[in-house]
């Protein structure tokens, strides 16, 4: 797999970036999301449930439910609104095997350099036939500079995807696209000298102008069966199983990228 920034610490880039973005921003409840209506029907049989790397974005409600951020801000303001929030990385998880029913992570293991190792964590904590929901963004080619400010250590090829997941004994059952990706290069740019040169300024509009704007206009989320046609897709939600079996350790070739 292609990692974009096996080069610098991913960790302290992340740290140093969300503990900004988040050190002012308004708490967004997962009522707010497009994921809701997947959420929620999953939330029936999840007694134990976890969410890892939330932000101040969770889309798993806060009461009741486990979070892990990497994040000092988020561990407050969660913590303050009733959810159990430890300091943590999703590489090493402070929970026992076999702990959850549901556990989620949005955007999160594109930022890790050791994603094998998140898959590791994940399904550790996972009950056999408990869920996976997470999200990724798509095709390595579109890798732009702002990926990497971001903190991001990769995006994904949907072959490498399959095998990663595959791997790790967890099976897609459902999925969908997800995110928007910029596609003008001036406002790319544009956006992109606000954050490196003015910040709290950027920070401030993406948090309380453009955020909120996002979510009055977000679309319907279009869940397929299994593997949606990535082609035109600049990130992908899916919703897997984790199998009973041990991980395996032969992998049938995964199809060519659509």
């Amino acid at each position: 797999m292609q990692t974009a920034m096996s080069s610098r610490d991913v960790t302290a880039i992340n740290r140093d970036f969300y503990d900004a973005r988040w050190r002012r921003a308004r708490v967004h409840r997962a009522e707010e999301f497009n994921t809701w209506p997947l959420v929620a029907a999953l939330l029936p049989a999840a007694h134990e449930r976890l969410e890892i790397g939330p932000g101040l974005h969770p889309r798993l409600p806060i009461a009741g439910t486990h979070f892990v951020d990497l994040s000092a801000p988020v561990v407050e303001r969660l913590g303050a609104l009733g959810g159990s929030v430890v300091l943590g990385k999703i590489t090493a998880l402070p929970f026992g095997a076999q702990r959850f029913d549901l556990v989620v992570a949005f955007d999160v293991i594109e930022h890790v350099e050791d994603d094998r190792g998140a898959c590791r964590e994940l399904r550790r904590v996972l009950k056999p036939g408990g869920r996976l929901l997470l999200s990724v963004p798509l095709h390595t080619a579109r890798w732009t500079e702002f990926d990497e400010l971001v903190g991001h250590a990769r995006r994904y090829d949907v072959p490498a995807l399959r095998t990663l997941l595959t791997d790790h004994g967890l099976t897609v059952e459902k999925s969908a696209a997800f995110g928007m990706r910029p596609t003008n290069p001036r406002l790319l740019r544009h956006g992109m000298r606000w954050l490196t040169q003015h910040r709290a300024t950027a920070m401030r509009w993406y948090n309380w102008v453009l955020m909120p704007l996002g979510l009055k206009f977000q679309k319907r989320l279009r869940v397929v069966p299994g593997w949606i046609d990535a082609a035109e897709a600049d990130g992908m939600v899916l919703v897997c199983r984790r199998e009973s079996d041990a991980p395996r350790s032969a992998v049938a070739k995964a199809p060519a990228d659509q």
